[in-house]
């Protein structure tokens, strides 16, 4: 009989339940009363605080002491918290102080359990959520949930001991995701046990499930000093490819017809398995099996990194669940250019003298493949998710050309708290024994005036969130950062720039007055509102001294570039407020597909402005 233990390709180690808990009780070992409460309050907290930013709840004071109140659609259940509004209207909320009651015209209130999902229900109006959408963002809500209960059952770490670790401990300690969206760790595709062996928090080891894609159906691109052979070479070593090459003999077929490429092992068992039976029954797809090296899973889900040998490259996978917004495939047609945009950027970056005095690196993604199900393409346009369902790419690893004693951490690490409330930031800046102005001009020296120059020199916008810049780190200094994720994310915003033709599909059409948000939004809104509320709670700096040291690295970048002055009066940074654009309204409004990638101008949601934190510290004319 044929069964699947009896398929040399075939490896239980390797199968959908790899590396989830033995025991179905142990599957759901952390979903328990006190932990579920807890992830409630947290959440509650967070969709209070986000919503009110976003101008989609507007809490009521109740007092001067810093009390107020958001009441449901209905006015029958309200929620009472204690909060600061901090600069750019961050809503610290005290987690402890939310309260929730059920109201009544007699009086005589009763206090109910905080509820995440109950409070989506409740609110459902006020954020906008039709019916359509509301059911599956309670499911992404539930998910997110149950992440966070899961992390609140591994050992306490202190914001201390962490930012003393290595990077892949630093990586799989996040516990927050994206600071901003509140549904930030849907995963929705994940079973139970799959979320056990592929959440980026298990920290559980992966090896890649490797296919054969024959070559009339598969393209393989890469970077000008890298080729196909060389690569495989490297990534998986003479064994490995003598053990494929024996599989497809052994079924009358020839490695040299087929390209290798890795997939995520849920991709295969849920997704390619059983969407893309026809190219396995008829070979144009081949299950070769595992690979030999281990890897763990990024902040990003579908990034992998290398544990069994850190120099070699990480390796980015489709992946057709549903996440913050998107379905997280990857094209095969986006994938052809991908090593030329790379490429493009590495040499710009290499030619320019800030970029160079900042000591800025990217990690080039230097090789991808994508497979083509033509059956799929005739029937669906170019963003479909059946487009996006088997791509790989091949990006530089960050330890490769990592001085020695330095060390690395993701960025995202600066906006993490421990369970006391302690600051993984403020830990860096007493470990780095730096005066906090000092520490945080070193960063901002490091990470903003590089992004400041992409914009003012040449109209390029990264995507510089938290999960994409790896901070190389001398002790707990910032001494440089490391930008990746580069051809999906980056965008040229000027419709005249000299673009190689293999390069042209980073090009979008920006309103001028748009244009500065990737600094404003990305940036100031994204980001420092979150590390300078952090630091300030924290006690470590307060926020005047934070956004005044901002002002100061913008300001001597300015000066330092004076053949960029009409471009700085173009689009002036010191400017007294600046568009609100809110993310959350984008995902509460279409949770499957948040934005155009060919547009992504037109599905911004403004509402309203910011008071721009460094105009009062603006340069005398």
């Amino acid at each position: 009989m044929n069964s699947p233990a009896n398929n040399p390709a075939y490896d239980p180690a390797n199968s959908p339940a790899q590396n989830a808990p033995a025991d179905v009780h142990d599957a759901v070992a952390h979903l328990t009363p006190q932990k579920w409460a807890a992830a409630n309050r947290l959440l509650v907290r967070k969709a209070l605080a986000e919503f009110s930013h976003e101008r989609l709840l507007t809490p009521e004071p109740l007092d001067e002491a810093g009390r107020y109140a958001v009441r449901s659609d209905d006015g029958t259940v309200e929620y009472r918290f204690s909060a600061r509004v901090l600069t750019l209207d961050h809503w610290h909320i005290d987690a402890d102080s939310i309260t929730r009651y059920r109201v009544t015209r007699h009086g005589g209130d009763t206090e109910l359990p905080l509820d995440a999902t109950d409070f989506c229900i409740e609110l459902r109006g006020a954020l906008g959520l039709s019916e359509q959408i509301l059911p599956v963002y309670l499911e992404e809500i539930a998910s997110t949930l149950a992440g966070t209960a899961y992390k609140l059952g591994k050992p306490d770490v202190s914001a201390a001991e962490l930012a003393a670790s290595g990077f892949q401990a630093i990586e799989t300690g996040m516990t927050e995701g994206h600071p901003c969206f509140v549904a930030n760790n849907g995963r929705l595709g994940f079973g139970v046990h799959e979320y056990h062996a592929y959440a980026p928090e298990t920290a559980s080891p992966i090896r890649l499930i490797w296919l054969a894609a024959h070559r009339d159906h598969s393209t393989f691109t890469s970077a000008a000093d890298l080729d196909y052979d060389r690569l495989m070479r490297e990534e998986l070593g003479d064994e490995t490819l003598g053990r494929f090459a024996e599989t497809l003999a052994g079924l009358g077929l020839d490695l040299a017809d087929y390209h290798l490429l890795p997939v995520h092992p849920w991709q295969w068992w849920n997704k390619l398995s059983v969407s893309f039976a026809a190219e396995v029954a008829q070979r144009r797809l081949v299950l070769l099996g595992p690979g030999d090296d281990e890897y763990l899973a990024q902040q990003s889900i579908r990034t992998f990194f290398n544990t069994s040998a850190p120099t070699k490259h990480y390796v980015k996978t489709a992946l057709s669940v549903l996440n913050m917004g998107f379905m997280r495939g990857l094209s095969a047609a986006y994938m052809e250019a991908t090593p030329a945009i790379n490429d493009w950027l590495a040499d710009l970056v290499a030619k320019d003298d800030v970029f160079q005095a900042a000591r800025l690196t990217i990690i080039r993604e230097r090789a991808a493949i994508g497979y083509r199900h033509r059956q799929y393409e005739a029937a669906t346009d170019r963003y479909s998710p059946y487009r996006k369902m088997l791509a790989a790419l091949w990006r530089e690893s960050p330890v490769r050309d990592l001085e020695p004693g330095r060390r690395l951490a993701t960025m995202a690490s600066l906006l993490h708290t421990d369970r006391e409330g302690r600051s993984l930031a403020a830990a860096l800046i007493k470990q780095s024994g730096l005066a906090p102005e000092v520490w945080l001009r070193r960063y901002l020296d490091a990470y903003l005036t590089p992004l400041l120059h992409s914009f003012y020199a040449y109209d390029l916008a990264f995507m510089p969130h938290g999960e994409n810049v790896i901070m190389v780190l001398d002790g707990g200094t910032v001494e440089r950062v490391i930008f990746k994720d580069i051809a999906e994310e980056i965008v040229v915003m000027d419709p005249e720039a000299d673009l190689p033709p293999e390069v042209q599909r980073i090009r979008a059409d920006i309103p001028e007055e748009e244009k500065l948000l990737c600094v404003f939004t990305d940036v100031f809104d994204c980001f420092f509102r979150f590390l300078g509320a952090t630091l300030a709670t924290d006690g470590a700096l307060g926020e005047e001294a934070f956004w005044r040291t901002v002002a100061e690295c913008v300001r001597d970048y300015r000066d330092s570039v004076p053949h960029l002055a009409e471009r700085f009066e173009r689009h002036d940074i010191f400017t007294e407020e600046f568009a609100l654009s809110c993310l959350n309204r984008l995902q509460l409004r279409n949770n499957q597909q948040m934005v155009d990638l060919a547009d992504p101008s037109a599905a911004l949601q403004f509402v309203g402005t910011l008071r721009n934190p460094i105009a009062r510290f603006a340069p005398a004319p």
